[in-house]
């Protein structure tokens, strides 16, 4: 199984929102990734609340049941439109996959 975990930082204002707009808007699209190939196990976003020590404000944390199911969502349509919207709107961006 692969886990894979990603970061955005995300910029103040983009594509005419807030940070906290643009957060909730990528969680939706993330979250609508779920289904999109076989070997999906897991997709869950956090939105980084106030109050709480964090240096990043969205994260994903999925599960791939290996390595040819995550190179399928790399390329899939919907991540692909994802992508770009993700451009837009972040600052920054940390990735890890590995093995569980």
């Amino acid at each position: 199984m692969i886990r894979h975990i990603v970061m955005w930082k995300l910029k103040d204002t983009a594509e005419g929102a807030t940070r906290a707009e643009n957060a909730l808007k990528l969680k939706e699209k993330l979250e609508g990734c779920r289904d999109i190939v076989p070997g999906i196990l897991r997709i869950e976003v956090g939105i980084a609340k106030p109050g709480l020590e964090s240096t990043y404000d969205v994260v994903l944390v999925s599960d791939f049941a290996d390595k040819t199911a995550l190179d399928a969502y790399q390329v899939h349509p919907t991540h692909e439109a994802l992508k770009s919207f993700v451009g837009a709107v972040r600052e920054a961006r940390q990735c890890i996959d590995y093995e569980i």
